[in-house]
């Protein structure tokens, strides 16, 4: 491959700089906000468990809270620990937490939301995974100053093996694959990891030349493939057969996204009933049930559902909270 001048980089990635700066322009507001009081009196952070149960985890007011399955809207538990972004799974959290006003952490849970382990991670929060096992653990966020980006806005995914501590600080170390040859190009960002049930597998967004591409990720050999385009912060589902995420509308970011599911074994996409535009990772609540956050005029959260295979009509399920996760 011929080297690429500076002028081709910066026109590769024009399209996809200007969307990352617009949103990362958001999250900056968001995370900019001075330290907050817990909404509600708590008994410290032990009053929110991640032990599985009927219970969904979410954000309130930037603090981890939770509320029975049964009755989302109804009373809620929140805990004293302030996050960004939160979610659990088999017993292990994470947590993007603030370190200072401009610095975050990720911080590794455990069932009684004690600190097991934290490491400094750079810009600001985005998205955040834990793998069914509770074993991995992912983060994307979004980080400014890479020359190659005419914004100077991108993202920076990493995984950590929480058994065996080893830690892969970014995904823009590992080989690539795509359309079935190897590709090397400083353009590359990724974004939103999900995992499979084998704790090495995973899926997660690579964008590049204008294009964003499903990949299909090997942990143990540092490697992803691409699968297919336009498609946008991947989420498995429970019985590992289909994949929910953002698609872009035309192809075009910037005119917005509907929230789909891709089923594996086919490749049939089925866009769901929410037709507004949904710029999250949506999280599973079960085989059938996706759900994700959407913001009103003023900014504030609200979780909602809708099924999975395009019936129904989108629901309320948790209002004023956002970065849903089901305690299973």
């Amino acid at each position: 491959m011929t080297a690429m001048s500076t002028r081709a980089k910066l026109g590769v990635v024009a399209a996809s700089a200007v969307l990352l700066a617009s949103v990362a322009a958001g999250y900056a507001a968001i995370a900019a906000e001075p330290t907050r009081t817990p909404p509600q009196a708590a008994a410290g952070d032990q009053a929110v468990t991640l032990a599985p149960g009927p219970r969904l985890l979410a954000i309130t007011d930037r603090y981890v809270s939770s509320v029975a399955t049964a009755d989302p809207a109804g009373p809620r538990t929140v805990s004293g620990l302030e996050c960004l972004r939160v979610y659990a799974a088999g017993g292990t959290g994470v947590c993007l937490k603030p370190e200072t006003a401009w610095s975050y952490r990720v911080v590794v849970l455990d069932a009684a939301l004690r600190q097991k382990r934290s490491l400094s991670v750079p810009g600001l929060p985005n998205r955040a995974r834990v793998s069914a096992s509770g074993r991995m653990v992912s983060w994307t966020t979004f980080v400014g100053g890479d020359s190659y980006t005419a914004s100077g806005f991108s993202t920076r995914t990493g995984i950590l093996d929480t058994v065996t501590g080893a830690t892969v600080s970014s995904l823009e170390e590992f080989a690539i694959t795509r359309d079935g040859r190897g590709y090397r190009s400083p353009d590359v960002n990724y974004w939103g990891v999900t995992f499979t049930a084998d704790d090495n597998t995973f899926y997660a967004t690579m964008a590049t030349g204008g294009r964003r591409y499903l990949v299909r990720g090997d942990v143990t050999a540092r490697t992803v493939e691409t699968m297919r385009t336009n498609v946008e912060c991947p989420s498995l589902s429970p019985d590992g057969t289909r994949i929910a995420f953002k698609e872009a509308i035309d192809a075009d970011p910037t005119k917005g996204w509907r929230l789909s599911v891709l089923d594996l074994a086919s490749g049939r996409v089925t866009a769901t009933a929410e037709t507004t535009s949904v710029d999250d990772q949506a999280a599973w609540l079960d085989d059938a049930t996706l759900a994700y956050t959407l913001r009103q005029s003023d900014g504030r959260p609200d979780v909602f559902s809708v099924p999975a295979d395009g019936s129904g009509t989108p629901k309320l399920l948790i209002p004023g909270a956002e970065s849903p996760s089901p305690l299973t």
